[in-house]
């Protein structure tokens, strides 16, 4: 049973009000880390100075600096220049406060509940399997609040720097899967489900398709043994086989769509983000998200499409958006889910039966665009070198065209004009 003896309503305002200070941080974080390309160099860039103002550069006030409060008491401007300040500092600050509440009220049961009322509780989870051992289950559902909660802000800060600039730099995501490595190991049970399991079942229901070489493959435990005694080298299993899994499948859909497509499917930091997604989650959670992912694109992106069409979306939020998903909606996911990853040493088949036709219908795609005559490999406009091009590039080489150089007295103003420097060289004069 778990035992909070603080009301709801001081708990949610007091998580609400903390998410919106670490919201006001994560500002900083999606400003500054894409500023610089080295990893270690962007995540000292947090610390470099105080918040300023970028045209001012006065340093803002305390009282100003308050999560949301303090910009609509600003209403929206600089105290000092009165430059506009974007309403997504705020907005993210309240999104985040939101999303604080939002995973509390999901993850832990308020109240003198038991753990079955968890959205992540399922027959697999590690309050059944390998037992909590010394945690108690308050204690439990607490520390793996604060484990997810960490994903939750990476994800945040990843794909808000994807949406401005396309890309998700390391300083985003690999201190947080770190974090998710390390902490799953020395806590041991903050896993969804273990990293192996299998039906007992297998036997019967595959004897005839699989050789009788490979039968004691099929009837071995449906968990094994070793995870409940060693349950944070379990952890460490869980970990990185997430890690492995949650990359190599953007891995594999990046080298696919490159070579059917001729282009980049993927980026590189969507292979990142879906790893650090792995090492929270586990392997199988991160399979459905990938799965998920592509879902909540389509609604997204189907509506945005009509008013900015768009071939090149940022992929990077609705990974974010599938693992979260999959947080919230665990025990609802998991019992549709268990059937597919139940099958144990099958699951390999399975999923080379699926790559080969995920790659058959790329390329049937492919074909019937061109049948069609659709342009499947559109070129991108090549920059043109212009005139004003030039004469700018040589104004900026040769700031002041008399120097080193012996000025005459019938000097034709039209040069002068031409370059815009006209009533500059006058007012030297």
């Amino acid at each position: 049973m778990i035992r909070i003896d603080l009301p709801p309503w001081f708990i949610f305002t007091g998580l609400f009000v903390l998410g919106a200070i670490v919201g006001s941080f994560l500002n900083v974080c999606i400003l500054r880390i894409p500023q610089r390309e080295r990893f270690w160099e962007s995540l000292q860039g947090l610390w470099d100075r105080p918040s300023h103002c970028p045209r001012c550069k006065t340093d803002i006030r305390w009282h100003d600096n308050v999560p949301i409060l303090g910009w609509l008491i600003l209403r929206g401007r600089c105290r000092n220049c009165r430059m506009r300040i974007s309403p997504r500092y705020p907005f993210i600050e309240l999104l985040n406060a939101l999303l604080f509440v939002v995973l509390f009220w999901f993850e832990v049961p308020v109240g003198w509940n038991e753990l079955t009322a968890s959205c992540l509780y399922t027959e697999l989870g590690p309050q059944a399997i390998p037992g909590l051992g010394p945690l108690s289950p308050t204690t439990f559902v607490l520390l793996r609040y604060v484990y997810h909660l960490v994903l939750i802000e990476a994800l945040l800060v990843a794909s808000f720097i994807d949406f401005d600039l396309r890309i998700i730099p390391d300083g985003a995501t690999l201190p947080a899967m770190a974090f998710g490595v390390i902490a799953s190991t020395a806590i041991g049970r903050v896993h969804l489900v273990p990293a192996w399991f299998q039906s007992p079942a297998l036997l019967n229901d595959f004897r005839i398709a699989v050789p009788e070489a490979l039968h004691p493959l099929l009837t071995a435990p449906a968990v094994p043994a070793w995870f409940s005694q060693y349950p944070h080298l379990h952890g460490l299993l869980v970990s990185l086989a997430g890690l492995v899994v949650g990359g190599g499948i953007v891995w594999a859909v990046r080298i696919i769509g490159q070579w059917i497509l001729g282009k980049e499917a993927m980026g590189f930091g969507d292979v990142i983000l879906m790893a650090m997604i792995g090492s929270f989650l586990g392997w199988q959670a991160t399979v459905v998200a990938f799965f998920l992912a592509p879902a909540c694109a389509l609604a997204v992106v189907s509506v945005s499409w009509i008013f900015r069409r768009d071939r090149y979306i940022p992929y990077g939020p609705y990974l974010s958006l599938g693992a979260l998903l999959v947080l919230v909606g665990w025990q609802r996911i998991w019992p549709a889910a268990e059937r597919i990853f139940s099958l144990g040493p099958m699951l390999l088949v399975v999923s080379f039966v699926m790559l080969a036709l995920f790659v058959a219908n790329l390329a049937l795609v492919q074909g019937v665009k061109r049948l069609l005559g659709i342009d499947v490999d559109p070129e991108e406009p090549d920059a043109v070198w212009t005139a004003a091009d030039q004469n700018q590039y040589f104004a900026g080489e040769l700031a002041d065209r008399h120097s080193g150089r012996w000025k005459t007295n019938h000097d034709w103003p039209g040069i002068s004009s031409g370059r815009g420097t006209l009533h500059q060289e006058r007012w030297r004069g």
